[in-house]
């Protein structure tokens, strides 16, 4: 094994082991052993520099992205460039404990588009007989496909990215922002820039807890859990509880103790009624 293949083994190897916490040999990863370094090493960026990103350049990120999978090439996803900054910053101030989105150059919110289909039967003199959930589904899945290429793409070129989810907490508003019409809706935003920091490798669940073979299998689902609160601990402790003023301080604040304080509080609670008044029946 050269040096350069040697290399790019250790670095898989690496990040495998701090993302998952399990030692898996990366000799067979052959000449797609880069995109797969590039991969398990992804990080989320939250400050960036203030270089601009090259509109052609974006331009070929929008290609990369559109280039997702798409189910029965429906093509239900958009893109909304948010280059209007005053626009930016109502976003802002929706989402004041998120100031990275005014601070990156880019922002980007991913949409689902169960519009243009409808409109294509309207041309074509075809009924639209399939409205139900399913079609807001493929939407969905379409756009976290879209936005999931544009990130990766981001990435190969030396950028950095940050999802936004919580432009769902105002989807009215961020809807009405963007002129988005009925049956089209916001999915999630993104930031985007030229990374100031390095970042870091965000630890997740083993993959024995979330791969499984021929049937779903939750054994020792509760000791897997604790393990891995302790590890992500070690290495990413959390900076604040939260919802203190409901459980008050923990002793030990780990990954399964944030989760279950933040779904033990109503969030998005009006997003079914925000997706219906898009024209969804979701039956």
């Amino acid at each position: 094994m050269d040096e350069q293949a040697l290399s790019l083994k250790l670095r898989i190897e690496n990040a495998v082991s701090e993302r998952f916490g399990e030692v898996i040999d990366a000799a067979g990863t052959g000449a797609g052993g880069a995109e797969l370094a590039r991969l398990v090493e992804h990080r989320s960026h939250r400050k960036f520099t203030p270089q601009a990103i090259d509109a052609g350049l974006l331009r070929m990120l929008f290609a990369c992205a559109l280039s997702a999978p798409s189910k029965s090439d429906l093509q239900q996803a958009d893109i909304v460039h948010v280059a209007d900054r005053a626009k930016v910053k109502t976003i802002v101030t929706l989402i004041p404990d998120m100031p990275w989105i005014d601070d990156a150059p880019l922002f980007l919110v991913f949409c689902g588009n169960n519009r243009r289909i409808r409109q294509i039967g309207l041309m074509r003199g075809k009924p639209f007989v399939n409205d139900h959930l399913d079609h807001f589904m493929n939407a969905a899945v379409d756009a976290g496909l879209v936005m999931m290429n544009f990130i990766r793409a981001a990435e190969a070129v030396g950028l950095g990215c940050c999802p936004i989810s919580a432009v769902r907490n105002h989807c009215g508003r961020v809807s009405e922002l963007l002129g988005l019409p009925d049956h089209v809706f916001p999915l999630a935003g993104l930031a985007v820039g030229y990374p100031a920091l390095p970042g870091k490798i965000s630890p997740r669940l083993p993959l024995d807890v979330t791969v499984h073979t021929d049937h779903f299998d939750e054994t020792l689902l509760t000791e897997k859990i604790d393990s891995y609160d302790h590890r992500r601990h070690q290495l990413q402790p959390y900076r604040r509880q939260r919802h203190m003023d409901l459980y008050g301080t923990s002793g030990f604040y780990g990954w399964s103790e944030d989760k279950a304080r933040q779904y033990s509080v109503p969030e998005r609670a009006d997003f079914g009624e925000f997706i219906r008044s898009k024209g969804f029946t979701l039956g």
